[in-house]
């Protein structure tokens, strides 16, 4: 169905966070101060990654990947929605919207394939060690992030496309922060059936055969340790895995309360707030669980701070 009506909706409205008007200062500063860290953070990690030559292995090379993707993750939404608290405005422009709902499906789908990258690379380290050097060369590294990469945007670009032909009449009011696209699906006054089966059929292959991979790649370490059990060997699966596996039971985490168990009332507001975990909070965490678990970047951020010292 061809969308002719796109002068009817020029913009959408935001209702933002459920929080009280009195409280928009503080949440204000809150998320402020989140979105800065998730930046800062980040930033940190991908320029020690950079500086430090004892960080250029496979395992760092994706690491600093998902910072990036971190950081652009949250600039999706947290900007417009800091700026819409802090000028009182709702509106978003129609472009504005579809563009929102791409590059946030295309993060959100490139954080999925990195992490499960990553799990990878922790099982070869763990289970195949005297083969790592040969199993992880930089070949095969760069090509597991271009997959990446081109399998989110070929998912992004797709429910974008699929979304920019429906017809939006009447209600322009979103029960959100952000342009999301199960909150826009259920404003369109066109046919969503299309739309719902590609989000089901490329959810499997975005999301749930990446969370599997991941589980079966856990498994198989948990399996390799038991095998040869001694203080040693768990130490050194904790000390690699413990940071990775972290980050994957936040992120998926917070996909699993979100979308196998939606909120059954009209405001969504579990939705919403759910939605934040995801967007802002997880991306937050993320540089502390790997530098304060992490001895080689604690030990980088150490040589970095002594150098500039000097």
């Amino acid at each position: 169905m061809r969308r002719d009506n796109q002068s009817s909706v020029s913009e959408f409205l935001l209702l933002g966070l459920p929080i009280q008007p009195e409280q928009q200062g503080m949440y204000y500063a809150l998320f402020l101060g989140m979105y800065l860290t998730t930046v800062l953070g980040n930033l940190l990690i991908i320029l020690l990654i950079r500086l430090d030559s004892r960080l250029h292995t496979p395992m760092y090379f994706f690491l600093s990947h998902l910072a990036l993707t971190d950081i652009s993750f949250s600039s999706v939404t947290a900007p417009k929605m800091l700026m819409n608290m802090l000028t009182h405005t709702q509106s978003i422009s129609y472009a504005g919207c579809i563009s929102q709902v791409y590059f946030f499906l295309f993060f959100a789908d490139l954080d999925s394939f990195l992490l499960t990258s990553m799990a990878y690379d922790r099982y070869v380290a763990i289970c195949h060690p005297l083969h790592y050097t040969r199993m992880m060369r930089q070949s095969l590294c760069f090509l597991l992030v271009l997959m990446s990469w081109v399998l989110s945007f070929a998912s992004a670009l797709l429910h974008t496309l699929l979304l920019a032909r429906l017809s939006f009449c009447g209600d322009n009011t979103l029960h959100h922060f952000f342009c999301d696209l199960s909150a826009l699906l259920k404003l369109s006054s066109s046919d969503t059936t299309i739309n719902q089966l590609v989000i089901l059929t490329v959810g499997v292959v975005v999301i749930t055969l990446p969370f599997i991979c991941i589980l079966v790649s856990y498994i198989y370490i948990g399996a390799s340790v038991l095998r040869r059990p001694s203080i040693k060997g768990l130490c050194k699966a904790l000390s690699t895995c413990g940071s990775h596996l972290s980050v994957v039971s936040l992120y998926y985490g917070a996909i699993i309360g979100l979308y196998f168990f939606p909120s059954s009332n009209s405001t969504n507001d579990k939705d919403v707030i759910v939605s934040v975990l995801y967007t802002l909070v997880t991306p937050m965490l993320n540089p502390f669980i790997y530098s304060l678990r992490n001895r080689d970047m604690k030990g980088a951020l150490r040589n970095i701070l002594r150098r500039g010292t000097i």
